[in-house]
């Protein structure tokens, strides 16, 4: 002992042992919230990128469909004089 004291040497000893047990065990907790924060950043990206891909198909779809509307709207008249010229 380092100096006396009216505590038990036992009771010191098991502070001591409690803050070595606290010092020994902070990388491996550390390391655990290293590899949480780094799990949930990339369970984010993942979700950033299927909402962007699901958003993308959904403007490729309304461009589709705005194409294929433009094409059947075109001017049947036009369409209809010159059928009328070639048959008739």
């Amino acid at each position: 002992m380092a100096f006396p004291t009216a505590v038990n040497s036992q009771i010191t000893d098991s502070v001591t042992q409690s803050n070595v047990q606290v010092l020994g065990v902070s990388p491996a907790i550390a390391m655990g919230n290293l590899y949480q924060a780094t799990a949930q950043a990339l369970a984010n990206a993942a979700h950033n990128a299927t909402n962007a891909q699901q958003q993308m198909f959904v403007a490729a779809q309304a461009a589709t469909t705005a194409g294929v509307a433009l094409l059947y709207s075109l001017d049947t008249a036009s369409t209809g004089a010159a059928t009328k010229k070639i048959l008739g």
